[in-house]
């Protein structure tokens, strides 16, 4: 792999981290702060919206061959975790307060921080 490459996938991957580590931290914060899971969309549903958007890139670096992961895999985990968050709980107000989505939300930034991390090892 090129220096270029590895700088852009440490580049990227920097990113993602910080993302969903803040991700994580709003999620927290506001569940500590209110002693409850509403709110969870409401403070941390844009940045999760945009981190989501952004990992579409991992479907390019598996097309162009700059990571071995292929391009399926990644699809499949870009296109459902999209379709989920942008197309269902964005657009639909009263799905924004089910324990269903802090859940997902909570597994999601607690799994990428993790898997991020391990990339820096």
């Amino acid at each position: 792999m090129s220096r270029i490459s590895t700088f852009y996938l440490l580049a990227y991957n920097s990113f993602q981290t910080v993302g969903w580590t803040l991700s994580l931290i709003k999620i927290l914060y506001n569940l500590i702060a209110t002693a409850s899971i509403n709110g969870t969309y409401a403070s941390a549903g844009n940045l999760i919206c945009f981190l989501q958007c952004a990992a579409f890139l991992e479907v390019i670096h598996g097309a162009i061959g700059i990571v071995p992961s292929g391009v399926l895999l990644p699809l499949m985990q870009w296109g459902g975790r999209t379709h989920f968050v942008l197309a269902i709980v964005r657009n639909l107000d009263e799905l924004q307060e089910l324990p269903s989505v802090f859940i997902t939300f909570l597994a999601w930034s607690m799994g990428e921080v993790i898997c991020l991390f391990y990339y820096w090892m």
